[in-house]
């Protein structure tokens, strides 16, 4: 095969799998059903209806160091990294024979998706060295270190619903 047949066909084998994987990443989630319609034909009775989402983490780009006057080493030399992502969601729905009347009642229970925001830890550290002294002749003067700890963030809403209604 000469090489470009080959490279023609790398670049079409290329495109295609750029087509192919492009709608699994620009969705914010991945549905996830459990299938029980096996077990619901085979014992001959309703069986519960579980599905829900399981969502993409995205990453985003840390604030940098920031240099600081009168330190050696900059400020938050282990950036913090935000990520955002969604909680899973989940829809559960099971039959509840004959609580409300003669009919097959359900019982459903979900949770929507809500939104998810975290930082990761990060870390900030000092030399125990001051910066250059005009009065030591240029030396820099010890001094005791500094490290600290930058704690990490979660915020989410999450939610819940419960409800009994007749029907499945």
């Amino acid at each position: 095969m000469k090489s470009t047949t080959r490279g023609t066909l790398a670049a079409v084998v290329t495109c295609v799998a750029a087509a192919v994987a492009t709608p699994a990443v620009a969705a914010d989630g991945v549905p996830v059903a459990v299938p029980l319609e096996g077990v619901e034909h085979s014992l001959n009775m309703e069986m519960p209806r579980i599905s829900g989402t399981v969502p993409l983490i995205t990453p985003g780009s840390p604030d940098g160091p920031r240099y600081v006057e009168g330190r050696l080493l900059p400020e938050r030399a282990l950036p913090q990294l935000p990520v955002t992502s969604d909680l899973p969601s989940l829809d559960l729905r099971t039959p509840l024979p004959r609580v409300l009347g003669d009919t097959f009642d359900h019982l459903a229970a979900s949770t929507p998706t809500s939104g998810l925001r975290a930082l990761t830890p990060g870390a900030s550290l000092d030399a125990p060295l001051t910066a250059p002294r005009a009065d030591m002749l240029g030396l820099p003067a010890a001094k005791l270190p500094q490290v600290a700890v930058l704690t990490p963030v979660l915020q989410a809403a999450p939610g819940a619903t419960l409800g009994l209604a007749p029907g499945l």
